[in-house]
């Protein structure tokens, strides 16, 4: 038996090694602006009964204020955090599997028929790529779940397998190997207003040992960190997080505002899931001291807090997982929707009574801070508990509508506004 664990554990390593290297191989291949060999690149179907059967849901179940309409987009499989490239030709969809998806709209319309969906960059190999990001000028960053990739105009030069890409932090680099985790991956990045990259990064576990204290926050993890965009000059932006995902800028104060997920195991209405606003580098928002909001963790429940720490502008309801989160700039909607926020909440798993799944958005005061407690703005995917659907990111399209991630269904939804 030993020998056979022995073996299988060999083998592992060898399969394992040999994928890194062949991902090494593509990587320096395409950085020298060589080609790779031909393979199959074929795109993802987008009539049919699953396409149905989704715009049914759409249509039965999701309840919008008056005068907004929703539709299917595109299938995406595992759609999760999405960027739109600042031309609006084409919106790149990551996903916590080895694949980037790019959308494109060939009519121009949203119609059945005139969306591809296909793998962006097939020949090279990715690990986890959720979380794409676009810097004004056009240039596709991509946070793994230990590297950051740079891809040059992308959204022009997607259309074949081969793409130019560029390294900004080196596989295994964004944070140390010895704590890649199968928890707490999913890395989520915008581009700031002083044109640096900012991402966000969970540490792996509902509440850490105190032990990885020092390590966590010398390396960033539970944080948000910032750099230039070619790697340089990192730094820790942002810390007591604990799993982080969905960042943006306030467009009129350029403060930073992050959703952060919140412990689990404490009951089902304690602790809250936070929205919280950055106002200058170093700020501290209360974890692993708190677990959320204002409630204590019980590993951390004898330890005194620092003593500056801030506290969410929202508290979301327990366990609804807030992800995406965008503000809105556009023209479509009402006027009363310029400048809020947007935002998803995936769903609850540690909850008797299952939260969740809809679209939120939350009003600001002229002063830049919120103006009342988020609500809800599409909902209808928690089906009395049963998940229709799971709203991951929401991102502003290129005509001033949304679009709106789902990884259960594996779909990006359109919601427009025409009054009507």
């Amino acid at each position: 038996m030993k020998l056979h664990i022995a073996s299988a554990v060999a083998l592992t390593a060898l399969v394992v090694g040999s994928g890194i290297a062949r991902a090494e191989d593509a990587l320096q291949t395409l950085e020298g602006m060589h080609m790779t060999a031909p393979m199959d690149w074929p795109t993802v179907p987008q009539t049919g009964a699953k396409a149905d059967a989704v715009r049914q849901i759409l249509k039965d179940k999701i309840k919008l204020p008056a005068g907004f309409h929703i539709e299917l987009y595109a299938l995406v499989p595992d759609a999760r955090h999405m960027a739109v490239g600042p031309q609006g030709v084409v919106t790149f969809v990551g996903t916590r599997k080895s694949k980037i998806w790019a959308v494109t709209d060939r009519s121009r319309t949203g119609a059945e028929g005139g969306v591809e969906v296909k793998e962006f960059a097939p020949s090279l190999p990715k690990r986890l790529p959720n979380g794409p990001c676009f810097s004004k000028d056009g240039f596709l960053y991509v946070v793994e779940q230990n590297r950051v990739l740079q891809y040059a105009a992308a959204e022009f030069f997607y259309e074949g397998q081969d793409v130019a890409v560029g390294v900004v932090v080196p596989e295994g680099e964004l944070i140390p190997k010895s704590e890649e985790s199968f928890n707490h991956t999913a890395r989520v990045c915008r581009v700031g207003p002083d044109n640096k990259l900012y991402i966000q990064i969970g540490q792996p576990y509902n509440v850490p040992t105190k032990e990885k204290a020092d390590l966590y926050k010398k390396v960033g993890m539970g944080a948000i960190i910032r750099m230039d965009q070619d790697g340089k000059n990192r730094e820790i932006y942002a810390t007591g997080l604990r799993n982080p995902e969905g960042i943006d800028f306030n467009p009129k104060d350029k403060s930073l505002w992050t959703n952060d997920n919140q412990v689990d195991g404490m009951g089902d209405d304690i602790p809250p899931g936070e929205m919280n606003r950055v106002d200058k580098a170093g700020e501290q928002f209360g974890f692993p001291w708190y677990g959320g909001g204002h409630t204590r963790t019980n590993e951390f429940k004898a330890d005194t807090p620092p003593a500056d720490l801030v506290f969410p502008e929202v508290e979301q309801v327990a366990h609804a997982a807030d992800l995406g989160l965008s503000f809105y700039t556009g023209d479509q909607f009402p006027a009363k929707y310029k400048n809020a926020i947007f935002s998803t909440q995936h769903g609850s798993w540690n909850r008797t009574v299952p939260v969740g799944a809809r679209v939120m958005v939350t009003f600001l005061k002229d002063d830049g801070h919120v103006a009342g407690p988020s609500i809800p703005f599409a909902e209808g995917w928690n089906d009395n508990g049963h998940y229709l659907g799971r709203p991951v990111d929401v991102q502003q399209y290129w005509d001033g509508s949304l679009l709106v991630s789902d990884d259960l269904v594996g779909a990006v939804y359109r919601i427009y506004y025409d009054g009507k």
